[in-house]
């Protein structure tokens, strides 16, 4: 399949959604599918008002329209909601095209920390972009939730996945060059300093042993100012990241306001387990024990965070893995593939204005021209609405045949012959010639030899 991605988060940016949507697109890839990617590193871009590190395409829709056209996709993801999403929102309901989107960030309560923008406003305006939506994936049941009880339609469970071989495991701790010299146990936060992550919870929990930030962003240069006793990492590559994931005792993830927490997934691959506030994100990549349903399984969930950072310590790294390995990418491809909306494509007509009108009155006098328009407009279209066809009327060997071309140079071709027989159609592909009777054995024909055509080299 021909996959449109249209993202505002994507590379040199350094953020779970990012990481997320790289990951999706190579396992993609790996599938066989086609996936154009269109970014804000494809037109001019402005930095995002207080988020430094992020940039936004500036009046990007023209560019959408293009970049979509010549891919000429089978299906739509728009994946955030900042303004490649808008354009590209725009785009597919003037051409009336099919999309999914996807809910990856708490905007609304982002908007209301930077900026004290009513929740009511911010919801209501990403309510308004996901409306037309064919599916909003989510990508935990809580999330789900939140949203339903705020108007949200069409919403589709779409877990993530982690990089179990990246993120290797460890059976203990590792030695770190950067984190040598530090007093354990160490707490390690890794993600974007910004309002949403809720850091200061992090930072000023009682701790024994040593504090370790993992990332840059807004608030930083405060932060930094008022904790001189945390070693702050910035960002990392990400091979680097997994050793020091690996060489931290503990992950404790403040926020309160997170869709899934790809971190979280991370540091447990590598066995280092997770202290968390026990909100949507942390209750659902913390599942619940089955023999101890108040227990989960690789961290510990807690109103208060550096109890549960201290009680997390007693978490088995066995455990912090297995759980994490619950998460597979494999499993998070295909439901997003089961979940993409794919668009009906209507097959392009030439005209002959000296030999349409003759070959119209043939299959009128021959009582076919009824079962002419059912293939033509009705059948055509709907055994090859994922590919661009195109179909042209002609006489051959003194029989009106409907041709039908399509695929990418050299096209496929067949002819779909009418004999003055009720009900009775020839198929002429290549050098086989098929007869057929009736309207639902000729799909059933067709549909066999264009799913066959998608394998044949």
């Amino acid at each position: 399949m021909k996959i449109a991605l249209v993202t505002d988060a994507w590379q040199p940016q350094i953020n779970g959604v990012v990481t997320t949507l790289v990951e999706l697109v190579a396992h993609l890839r790996e599938r066989g599918h086609t996936v154009e990617v269109i970014h804000p590193g494809l037109f001019q871009t402005r930095p995002c008002p207080g988020y430094a590190g992020i940039d936004l395409a500036v009046s990007p829709y023209a560019g959408v329209v293009q970049r979509l056209a010549a891919f000429s996709p089978q299906a739509i993801h728009i994946a955030t909601e900042g303004p490649l999403g808008w354009a590209a929102r725009r785009c597919c309901l003037r051409q009336k095209w099919p999309f999914t989107t996807a809910y990856h960030t708490r905007f609304p309560e982002i908007l209301k920390a930077a900026l004290r923008v009513p929740l009511c406003l911010g919801y209501a305006l990403f309510r308004r972009f996901h409306r037309p939506s064919s599916g909003v994936m989510v990508p935990t049941h809580g999330v789900m939730r939140l949203l339903g009880g705020k108007g949200f339609n069409t919403l589709r469970a779409w877990t993530h996945g982690v990089d179990t071989e990246l993120f290797a495991f460890s059976a203990q701790a590792r030695n770190n060059d950067l984190l040598s010299g530090l007093k354990r146990p160490i707490a390690l936060y890794v993600g974007r300093v910004s309002y949403e992550k809720n850091i200061a919870a992090f930072l000023d929990m009682p701790w024994h042993g040593s504090k370790v930030v993992c990332g840059v962003g807004p608030l930083e240069k405060e932060l930094k100012s008022r904790n001189d006793g945390v070693r702050w990492l910035g960002v990392l590559p990400r091979d680097v990241l997994a050793g020091v994931y690996a060489g931290a005792d503990v992950f404790t993830f403040p926020s309160r306001h997170e869709t899934f927490g790809l971190v979280m997934l991370e540091a447990m691959a590598t066995g280092t387990p997770v202290a968390a506030f026990p909100v949507d994100g942390p209750l659902e990549v913390l599942a619940a024990s089955q023999d101890a349903p108040c227990q989960r399984k690789g961290g510990v969930l807690s109103e208060d965070l550096g109890q549960a950072s201290l009680e997390a310590l007693n978490i088995p790294r066995t455990e912090a893995r297995q759980q994490a390995l619950a998460f597979s990418w494999e499993e998070s491809t295909r439901l997003f593939v089961q979940h993409l909306m794919p668009i009906q494509r209507k097959p392009a007509f030439h005209a002959n204005r000296v030999s349409d009108p003759v070959f119209e009155s043939y299959l009128r006098s021959t009582g076919r021209y009824a079962d002419y328009l059912s293939v033509r407009d009705e059948l055509i279209p709907g055994v090859f609405s994922q590919t661009d066809v195109v179909l042209s009327n002609n006489f051959n060997a003194h029989e009106p045949r409907l041709q039908v071309s399509w695929g990418a140079s050299p096209s496929r071709m067949l002819w779909i012959g009418f004999p003055p027989l009720r009900g009775a159609f020839v198929i002429h592909d290549g050098g086989r010639v098929l007869a057929v009777q009736g309207l639902v054995e000729l799909r059933q024909q067709l549909s066999a030899g264009q799913a066959q055509s998608q394998l044949d080299p």
